[in-house]
């Protein structure tokens, strides 16, 4: 069981960079995967980034180059470093947590990126 809340959405210009973070309430070692989701209006919701437990790194295919999972193991935090940004990028960003066969996902951050 764990929960995990985002932040550091917001409005960025084209170009420009933003950080997220997910807190995690419990040691995320102990968690097999962390994960980045994004959905925009109308479109399902894709992998934006993950990371293992030990430390393995996947990205979806419209985010390589630009984007960049990490994690601080003492403050139990991953982020999402997202450089480079495009208006094709607004969407909300969800984290999620997988322990086992369960799946565990925060609220969401809006991020919006104008033109």
């Amino acid at each position: 069981q764990v929960q995990v809340v985002e932040s550091g959405g917001g409005l960025v210009q084209a170009g420009g960079s933003l950080r997220l973070s997910c807190v995690a309430s419990r040691n995320i070692l102990s968690i097999n995967e962390m994960g980045w989701y994004r959905q925009a209006p109308g479109k399902q919701r894709d992998l934006v980034a993950s990371i293992t437990g030990f430390g393995t790194t996947n990205y979806g295919d419209s985010v390589k180059g630009r984007f960049t999972v990490s994690r601080d193991n003492a403050k139990n935090t991953v982020y999402l470093q997202m450089n480079s940004l495009k208006p094709e990028d607004t969407a909300v960003y969800y984290c999620r947590a997988l322990i086992g066969y369960s799946a565990y996902w925060g609220q969401g951050t809006q991020v919006t990126v104008s033109s």
